[in-house]
């Protein structure tokens, strides 16, 4: 979709002279997979927002693993799990009895939340234990307004945290995950309770306004992610007349289509077309992809590389001629935008939120989902026609610039939150 300049203007700023204060809760932080909330924790504070992160679990990695800037987050971050059960006992006896109907009100809360499945209620009894722990924290940092990115397990416990300590909430929605079962995640509760909805995209906007009140719509706040184009510079030109590679940067579950690049490549391979392709991620799917590759014969074209830190990631990116996501389902994936930084030409499908990144045939291609002939068919035309890859890839370069720029889309965070947030929630 195109959208006009006016839609993406940023809202005001809110008192001037002031400092914006936010908690941010995350429920993995860092992740490989979630590198895009780090840069954005780090540019609202490079704009003298006072942002605190509380994470649920820990790193993704050892620290051994984490690159220098998540190091560096790890040491800050509040972890709610890292406390040991007798000092979460002791905290939550010490709140209860100190504040009796805030305890048994925020339990009832979360039941009511959870319904009448036995498993839920006991899933939210420990997200109501957590947002016991995360408000605590918060009173101690001074922060009165919580931020929770994906309307998933961490928002509920943002909710709850919401409820029990009287604090300001506010979310980013990305989709598709929210979107599966909205009654599981509440998804209409929360968009009713919170100060505003970031979205990160107008497919993410309007699957929340089928299931919230019209009443609500006027806080669904545009708010798109982007890349640093400096720290995704164009990917050096390598000698033509060599194997096309093909890179694949997603977590290895069904919703990425893996087995439909697999799919493609097996006929490429067999047409004598020379490509290879490089899985980069980990997942559930892993070894089942292992497996099929195996059966098809194709383990000198596919390469399943295993998890990567981002560092690594944008090496690998340096490499690639092609970078393909035949995904059954997505909102508007980074790893996308990163390879179009990159003036890499990227191939992904019409679902979701992806429409509104890449326009078919001008800054990438798009493909029906589960359609292997037509990704083969793509892959074949720029695998044979270096000028067009070249063509297509800087135009995905400008797409980027134009309309996924970090620095400009975190001044518009930066401006929304200036919107929102009271007096109370400034230093």
């Amino acid at each position: 979709m195109s959208e006009t300049p006016e839609q993406f203007d940023h809202p005001p700023m809110g008192r001037p002279g002031s400092q914006i204060r936010v908690a941010y809760l995350v429920t993995r932080y860092p992740a490989i997979s979630h590198t895009f909330i780090l840069r954005e924790v780090v540019g609202l504070r490079q704009r003298g927002v006072l942002v605190d992160v509380a994470s649920v679990n820990s790193p993704d990695r050892p620290v051994a693993g984490l690159s220098k800037a998540e190091a560096a987050e790890a040491a800050t971050t509040h972890y709610i799990k890292n406390v040991a059960v007798v000092s979460v006992l002791a905290e939550q006896l010490l709140f209860a009895l100190r504040h009796p109907f805030k305890y048994v009100g925020g339990m009832a809360y979360a039941w009511w939340l959870a319904g009448t499945s036995p498993s839920r209620i006991l899933r939210y009894t420990f997200y109501f234990a957590e947002a016991v722990l995360l408000g605590k924290w918060m009173e101690r940092k001074r922060q009165q307004h919580l931020h929770v990115h994906f309307a998933t397990s961490g928002a509920s416990v943002g909710l709850i945290t919401s409820r029990i300590f009287e604090t300001d909430l506010s979310m980013t929605v990305h989709g598709p995950e929210e979107f599966d079962d909205v009654t599981w995640h509440r998804l209409t509760e929360k968009v009713r309770q919170c100060r505003f909805v970031s979205c990160i995209g107008y497919f993410a906007r309007t699957q929340l306004m089928k299931i919230s009140d019209p009443a609500d719509w006027d806080k669904l706040e545009i708010a798109p992610l982007g890349v640093n184009l400096d720290d995704f510079a164009p990917a050096v030109a390598v000698a033509e007349n060599r194997v096309v590679e093909i890179v694949c940067v997603a977590r290895l579950a069904p919703v990425k289509g893996h087995r439909i690049l697999i799919q493609a490549i097996e006929r490429l391979t067999a047409a004598g077309v020379p490509v290879h392709a490089r899985l980069i991620g980990d997942g559930p799917e892993r070894g089942a992809l292992e497996a099929l590759v195996k059966s098809r014969r194709l383990e000198a074209s596919v390469k399943l590389e295993g998890p990567m830190n981002p560092d690594r990631i944008r090496e690998a990116l340096a490499k690639a001629d092609i970078f393909a996501l035949p995904s059954f389902d997505e909102g508007i994936p980074v790893s996308l935008m990163e390879a179009m930084a990159m003036e890499i030409p990227c191939i992904s499908t019409y679902v979701g939120g992806i429409p509104e990144l890449i326009r078919n045939g001008i800054d990438g291609y798009l493909i029906s989902p589960s359609d292997p002939e037509s990704l083969a068919q793509i892959i074949s035309e720029l695998a044979s026609d270096p000028a067009l890859r070249s063509r297509i890839g800087l135009a995905g370069r400008n797409r980027v610039r134009e309309k996924y720029n970090l620095p400009a889309n975190i001044d518009r965070l930066a401006a929304i939150f200036g919107k929102y947030l009271s007096s109370e929630e400034r230093i």
